[in-house]
């Protein structure tokens, strides 16, 4: 499985993005911004292509995606959230978007998890 993600419009304090499978749009993203360096818990992962697993987090206690070797960063995951507070580098998913803010998060979410939970590799760019 081919993930995407292309960041499309920087806002004050996230950046919404796009995330499509294999070429088929899928859900809107909420990101952290860039920043040329990285300040902890407000700046997005660097662009790039990276292995994604699924493994127990136990921040949420649950098994959620899991970017592997991501520079600088640790425990960057996908999972739901609306805001650059719901984020600490990782990548928020949703079904709706406004202004630093997307909706319907768990939705977008969970149909996401389950394509991913079928998939024996995957991979996932940011650009």
């Amino acid at each position: 499985m081919k993930i995407e993600v292309k960041r499309l419009h920087k806002g004050a304090n996230s950046v919404i993005g796009e995330l499509t499978i294999d070429g088929v749009w899928e859900c809107y993203t909420l990101e952290d911004v860039e920043r040329p360096e990285k300040i902890k818990s407000e700046t997005a992962i660097p662009r790039g292509t990276y292995k994604v697993i699924i493994n127990q987090s136990n921040r949420f206690k649950r098994l959620l995606p899991l970017l592997l070797d991501v520079p600088e960063f640790e425990g960057v995951r996908i999972h739901s959230g609306n805001t650059n507070h719901d984020t600490e580098g990782c990548i928020l998913v949703g079904r709706t978007r406004s202004k630093d803010f997307i909706g319907q998060s768990r939705k977008a979410f969970d149909k996401l998890f389950e394509k991913m939970k079928k998939a024996k590799n995957i991979t996932i760019t940011i650009s």
